[in-house]
């Protein structure tokens, strides 16, 4: 006895919801004015935040810290694991034990409060790569009354900065080939670099002359920024910096006069920026 196959039943097609959506607007009945105006919202939107906003935001996220924390020490704890984070990634040699101090340090503060402390991140890197030609971080530390006046802890104005940049690096408009083809980079040093001004300012002065003598070139192979500053906190707002500038360098925290960098120096003491573990930068060491 033989037993007919049962045909398989049809398929049904299953319509999915985003099949069944429907554009609520008729494309080709589109006033092409009205068209062009919600093209200028829609720009209008997505540009970038204006410089300014940056700073505002910043110091509006840090205050919400300040309510069951000291001002300082909140700018302290910030600056830090900023540090750390930059570090962490390429410096395997200070890993561990920057790792631990920055795990010591967040554990102070609530979920939430630990939230902020990556937006002040993000602020201040949007705030560079908009305009490299500030100290930010300097600007904040100073607008949020965190100067030491006894101590004779103040920052220098950008602008004074960029003059004295502009009289140091003078020489450069006539020998700049000359000093590259011989060693290859410029190198920049301060040794009270503080949180940077000085630095940003002469770095961003190099860069213009670099790219005017030489339009192919790429200033962050062929310049070498070193600072040093006896307070750490200072010492690695300019870490900072000119790592979000994407420089070769290095900042010792230390008494230049009483502790100058030496060969044979503590290493613990010294943090150095990611593009210094470029390739060109390592083989420059050896």
């Amino acid at each position: 006895m033989f037993f007919k196959k049962k045909p398989k039943p049809p398929v049904k097609k299953v319509t999915k919801k985003w099949e069944q959506w429907e554009p609520t607007i008729d494309l080709s009945n589109i006033d092409k004015k009205k068209t062009v105006e919600l093209k200028q919202k829609v720009e209008i939107k997505t540009e970038k935040m204006p410089v300014w906003t940056y700073s505002k935001d910043f110091l509006n996220e840090f205050n919400k810290l300040t309510r069951t924390h000291r001002p300082f020490d909140v700018w302290r704890d910030f600056v830090i694991m900023f540090a750390c984070a930059i570090s962490n990634p390429l410096d395997k040699f200070h890993y561990k034990d920057r790792e631990e101090r920055y795990l010591s340090i967040i554990h102070k503060y609530s979920k939430d409060e630990q939230m902020i402390f990556p937006k002040l991140a993000a602020y201040t890197t949007m705030a560079l790569d908009a305009n490299p030609e500030q100290d930010f971080l300097g600007k904040m530390f100073m607008d949020l009354g965190l100067g030491n006046n006894s101590a004779g802890q103040f920052f220098t104005p950008y602008s004074v900065c960029q003059l004295m940049a502009d009289v140091v690096t003078s020489d450069l408009d006539n020998n700049l080939q000359d000093k590259l083809e011989k060693q290859g980079y410029i190198s920049l040093a301060d040794e009270c670099c503080g949180a940077g001004a000085t630095l940003i300012a002469a770095i961003n002065t190099i860069k213009r002359k670099m790219e005017k003598a030489m339009p192919s070139m790429n200033f962050q192979r062929h310049l070498l920024v070193v600072g040093q500053d006896i307070d750490e906190t200072v010492a690695l707002m300019c870490y900072i910096q000119i790592s979000l500038l994407g420089v070769a360098g290095y900042i010792k925290v230390g008494n230049s006069i009483t502790d100058p960098m030496t060969t044979d120096d503590d290493k613990s003491k010294y943090w150095y920026t990611p593009m210094y573990f470029s390739n060109i930068w390592v083989i420059r060491r050896f």
